[in-house]
Order: structure tokens, then sequence, then C-alpha cells
């Protein structure tokens, strides 16, 4: 039988609002969404059918905003609750050279992880100072379009930060994509004056079924997409532009079912992959008053290091040789920033990144 043990009852309170934090924030990314849909429905069913009603209008008129940056908010970003969230691993993030606030960045976000806790932490709040650290920089967190058909839901990612990202950045290759899906990347790196970041999970959904402690590989070398896209919204004079980010420590959150590739679990979470477009990792760690089994993550730190800008001179139709040669620029730029780092954050020299 397995022996399963218990927290302490002497816990400190800044502790236990730690894990309450990460409770909610657990309960927002797992089944939020579907209680937001279920009180809309709920509502529409009502004698309050005319709140609905009046909602169902509004989602109609606000339809594009997703796509045009969202609607920020630098209360709820600010909101005490993500300090609680941030400690409670601790989640921090390094910053390697300055940003020019004068251009648009596009962050490539690696590893995707089970539940992007270090791509949220960092880039839909302020618990681990993002606006300190780059000043008059404002970060974009894009998420599945999916999420943006949700009442209400939608207008609480928006408020962190979220936008939809483009079928172009998630997809293999770098085939074109949807105009509403695709408004959402490009307004936030075609906005004058500079200023704005779009940070994407290059490895996307599928990555989230490797993601395990001591795990290192990263689904990149078919996903050129945000190269394309960098490519496309770069300007006339080469300007730093795409950025390599690494996030030490986001694998060892979870662990998870074995699921090798071509096993009957693994074929079976790729169908429903392709069918949701969500992917659904068997994932566990610890509890809330216990830590032997639960969808609670470890307390383990994750370091999110921002490498150095790549240079992008703008290219409207990029060719494929053009991609490519980015794209080799990219992943060695993305090789040295871990390379460089690891040490530092208990990896050892011998451990490599491996891009499938």
């Amino acid at each position: 039988m397995m022996k399963i043990e218990f927290a302490p009852l002497n816990v400190p309170l800044r502790r236990r609002l730690q894990t309450a934090a990460v409770v909610q924030w657990v309960f927002s990314f797992l089944v939020l969404a579907q209680c937001c849909l279920a009180m809309f429905i709920l509502l529409s069913l009502s004698r309050w059918w005319i709140l609905a009603a009046l909602y169902a209008g509004w989602l109609y008129l606000d339809r594009d905003t997703p796509s045009c940056g969202g609607r920020r908010s630098h209360w709820v970003r600010s909101w005490t609750v993500w300090k609680y969230f941030s400690d409670y691993f601790p989640i921090t993030l390094i910053k390697t050279v300055d940003l020019d606030p004068k251009h648009n960045y596009l962050f490539g976000f690696h590893p995707h992880g089970v539940l992007v806790a270090g791509g949220f932490g960092n880039f839909c709040t302020e618990a681990s100072g993002f606006s300190t650290l780059f000043p008059g920089l404002m970060p974009y967190l894009l998420m599945l379009p999916f999420w943006f058909r949700v009442p209400f839901f939608r207008d609480y990612i928006m408020c962190g930060g979220g936008v939809p990202v483009p079928a172009l950045l998630t997809v293999r290759g770098y085939r074109g994509l949807v105009s509403s899906e695709k408004a959402s990347a490009s307004y936030i790196l075609s906005r004058p004056g500079g200023g704005h970041v779009a940070v994407v999970a290059v490895g996307g959904a599928p990555e989230s079924l490797d993601a395990r402690p001591g795990a290192l590989t990263l689904q990149v070398l078919n996903r050129k997409g945000f190269v394309k896209m960098a490519l496309k919204h770069g300007y006339e004079t080469a300007v730093a532009h795409l950025v390599p980010v690494f996030s030490f420590g986001e694998n060892e959150l979870f662990d998870q079912m074995e699921n090798p590739v071509g096993s009957l679990l693994r074929r079976l979470q790729e169908r429903l992959q392709k069918v949701m477009g969500v992917a659904l990792p068997l994932f566990h760690a610890r509890g809330v008053f216990q830590y032997s089994f639960g969808l609670l993550p470890y307390r383990k730190p994750i370091h999110t290091v921002v490498g150095r800008p790549i240079a992008v001179t703008q290219t409207p139709s990029p060719s494929a040789e053009d991609i490519e040669t980015l794209h080799k620029l990219y992943l060695e730029g993305l090789t040295q920033l871990f390379e460089e780092n690891k040490a530092i954050y208990g990896i050892p020299q011998n451990k490599h990144l491996q891009f499938i």
C-alpha cells in the first residue's frame, strides 16, 4: 500500500496562503472555463435570461477584442494572490540583457511544461516583477483561441494579458492561418512605437505530453511558424526581435503516467489532441493536506531566463530559406542560453537539450 505523507499541522500561515493561491490557479486552469460556461447556460434558462442575452450581445460586439491586444488590467495582474502563487514554487524571472522598449519582441517560451506555470506567473502577473526588469515592455501570453469563446472566462484571462495564439505559431511547418487568429500576434508585433511582447510556448500542447521531471526534450524542429511571424514583422533595418526564453524547473512540477510514443495511452492522447485542440496529460503530484498524491504542483523552484535577442530584418514574404536560416539561429541561441545557465540551476553538465 502507498504510504501517505500528511502535511504537519503547524504549517505557517504564509505557506498555507501560498497553497491556497495555487489551488485556485489549478482550479482556474482545469475547470473554471467549464464552470463559466455552465453558469452562462443556467443564467440563460433562468428568470434572469435577459442578462444572458445582454452578455451575448456584448460578446458579439466585443468579438474582435482578443485579437487586438485584449483588455489588460494592471489591477488584476497585481493581485496579492499572484504573489502568493509565485512564492509557492518560487518563480523567478532572470534578465540576461536589456531590451530596448522602442521595439516589439516575440518571446519563444520553453519548455511548455504541464500547465505553463512559469509562463503564467512571469507574463500574466506582476508577481515576478516583469515591469521592473523590463521597463516599457508589455507582455502578452498567447493562448489557444478556444478559451476566448467561453463566456466570462474570456474576460478574466484577457485581464492578465492573454490573447489568442495563431494556428501558424502552434502547428507544424509554416502554413497559413485564418485571419481572425493571425490578427492576435500580428496586432502585437506591428504596434507602432514598440514596447509590446508576444509570448508563445513554441512546443504547444503536444509538448506537455512529455513534461516530467528531468525531461529536456523540446518539440521545435518542425515548428517554424513563429519564425515566419518574426520575419514578417521585423523592421526594415535589423532590430532585435526574436528572443529565446528557457524556464528551468518547468518540467519538475508534476509527475505523469508513462506514455511512451506508440503506446496505447499516447495514441489516445494524440487523437484527443487533434480532435479537441488541447492535450490531456495524466499528471499528478501532491495534495492540499498531504504530499503523496493530488493535482497540486510540487514546490520546486522555477527560474525563467530571458535570453539575448536575435536581430530580424523585415521580410514581408519570407522564403523557405529565410525561415530555415533564422530558425537555425534561434535554435543556436536557445542552446547557448541553456548551456550557459544549466549548471546554475542544478542540471548536470552531461545533460543537453534534445530537439525533435
